[in-house]
């Protein structure tokens, strides 16, 4: 039951009984809601909602990313999930890179970053066949026009060209820097830009298909050509062998609702642990938006993210003991380790099972993603998480295609006895997450966000805010956030905090020990999340979209 004296929001929770639709950019919103008007069922409108971002949001999604799906079928029951992440290339190997001069790591940025497949179209394919009632060509009208004629600048793009500047103002970056800068200058926001290379490979997966258009056609070749001469071991039999795939989710109870998180080569299992620390302590007792909130919640991360660190990478390449990890009497002992007055030191924190051969994580947890989800009247409900890794990914673009490339295979590690290390054919550490929640088998809570490292922890803040605390969709999402750990490119492990939170709590914290980082109210790094609910009661659905972001939810 909602909280009727829950936090004022900024915005109250959009409502519908008949769909809804939660993105991060309003014109993508719109796209789905008009998928759904038209007859089409939650996938359709997902898959028009992720080619509209792909075009209005090119810092965060794109064609050249991956994607990774929840699905609840009401006709067949239970959870499924889509794993839309693409293997490294088959030379994608430590001694490429190492004979490219790289000893230490992958780098980042350039052409040498982009050495995966990218999944997310190829996830379009799938879950079009299995739930799209749409044609295929309809779902990317949208998409089409806004990348022909134009569409206005958001406010977070914008602020993302301006804190990216440098970036691209490299001359390895200029066809980047040319398509959101194309007058040499920082847009402002509601300038309008266009990208007319990205406009024909979106009509050619329209007309042809994703397979004959993207994997094994024009597109791919285009990538391939443009970005093996710079280092790119990407071919297009890499593109041409790839599929996506159908894999089983993993789940936890928290407090009588099943939690749906997607099995590694995700991050998932750690939002999953930090729920079953958190369920042993008493949410009352700890009272929300409390320094002993906020201090339990950062203390079950860093017990959680030791063991992802620990372990975490392709299970085809690594027997990952999520049974064990899982359970709740392994919660328990690690339950046992918060001392509720003294912080313990993030990097000093040890997985509670023996790690893999190798492991110690990795220093580039960040990434910028989109996350959104929709629910139509047949109760069909998708939970999806697309992106390119890095603010514009690898920053270089594959040809004609107008397409970026995303940079995700630069988390792979160069030792060879990392978990996570380079191997051809091997999918990486992604930190990519969707959710789902199931109540008494039915659907109740369709939800995720953005922010790489935060993804775990948003999760957790979003379900122990509604299920402990009676929030509503928009609250939750509003309330102030936490970021324990860092982001790519930063050494140090904060605990960054949005500075709604007041100063008592604050300073109670740094006086157990919690490496604080103030930032400022609604802070862009603490990720984009959204949110529906299933409310079977009053038989509406119940949307969210977070301020942080420039989306919205729509229903109907």
């Amino acid at each position: 039951m909602t909280n009727p004296n829950g936090p004022r929001t900024g915005r109250p929770p959009s409502y519908g009984s008949n769909g809804m639709v939660c993105t991060s950019h309003t014109l993508a919103s719109e796209a789905g809601n008009a998928a759904l008007r038209k007859g089409g069922s939650a996938v359709d409108a997902a898959i028009a909602a992720n080619a509209v971002l792909c075009v209005v949001y090119p810092h965060m999604a794109g064609l050249g990313g991956d994607a990774f799906w929840l699905v609840h079928d009401p006709a067949r029951g239970g959870v499924r999930a889509l794993n839309a992440s693409g293997p490294a290339a088959g030379k994608a190997t430590i001694d490429h890179y190492r004979a490219q001069g790289c000893d230490d790591a992958i780098p980042p940025r350039g052409a040498m970053g982009a050495l995966t497949v990218p999944g997310a179209v190829d996830g379009w394919r799938e879950m079009h066949e299995a739930h799209g009632k749409l044609d295929w060509a309809d779902l990317f009208a949208d998409a089409i026009a806004l990348a022909r004629d134009g569409y206005p600048v958001s406010t977070s793009l914008a602020s993302w060209i301006v804190r990216d500047r440098e970036l691209l103002g490299k001359p390895e970056h200029r066809e980047v820097s040319d398509m959101v800068r194309p007058d040499g200058r920082d847009p402002l926001p509601g300038t309008r830009l266009a990208n007319p290379r990205l406009a024909k490979s979106f009509e050619r997966i329209a007309k042809d298909g994703p397979r004959k258009a993207f994997y094994e056609g024009v597109i791919a070749e285009q990538i391939c050509k443009a970005l093996g001469p710079k280092g790119s071991p990407l071919a297009p039999e890499d593109f041409a062998a790839f599929r996506a795939e159908w894999v089983d989710p993993i789940s936890t109870d928290y407090r009588g609702h099943t939690v749906y998180e997607f099995p590694p080569n995700t991050q998932g299992f750690a939002a999953l642990q930090i729920l079953n620390i958190m369920e042993g302590f008493d949410p009352v007792q700890l009272g929300e938006g409390t320094a002993d909130y906020y201090h339990h919640m950062a203390e079950a991360v860093k017990l959680a993210f030791a063991d992802r660190n620990a372990w975490l990478t392709d299970p085809k390449f690594l027997d990952i003991p999520l049974d064990k990890l899982l359970s709740k009497d392994y919660a328990a002992k690690r339950r046992k380790l918060i001392d509720p007055e003294h912080a313990m030191v993030m990097e000093d924190v040890a997985p509670g099972i023996a790690p893999a051969k190798g492991a110690g994580g990795s220093d580039k947890h960040g990434g910028d993603t989109c996350y959104f989800c929709v629910v139509d009247g047949d109760g069909l409900a998708v939970s999806v998480i697309q992106s390119i890794y890095h603010d514009f990914g690898s920053a270089v673009i594959g040809g004609e295609s107008g397409i970026i490339l995303q940079n995700r295979g630069s988390f792979f590690s160069l030792d060879p006895d990392h978990p996570n290390s380079l191997e051809p054919g091997k999918r990486t550490f992604h930190t990519l997450i969707p959710a789902m929640i199931l109540k008494d088998d039915r659907p109740w809570l369709v939800f995720g966000s953005m922010g790489g490292e935060g993804q775990p922890q948003t999760h957790a803040a979003i379900v122990t805010r509604m299920v402990d605390y009676g929030f509503n969709v928009q609250q939750a999402i509003e309330a102030p956030r936490w970021l324990m750990g860092r982001t790519w490119g930063v050494k140090v492990q904060d605990m960054a905090l949005e500075g709604r939170i007041p100063d008592p709590v604050i300073e109670e914290l740094q006086r157990r020990g919690q490496p604080i980082k103030p930032v400022q109210d609604w802070n862009d790094n603490m990720g984009h999340a959204q949110a529906i609910r299933i409310n079977e009661a009053t038989g509406f659905l119940e949307g969210g979209a977070d301020p942080r972001g420039d989306g919205s939810a729509i229903g109907h």
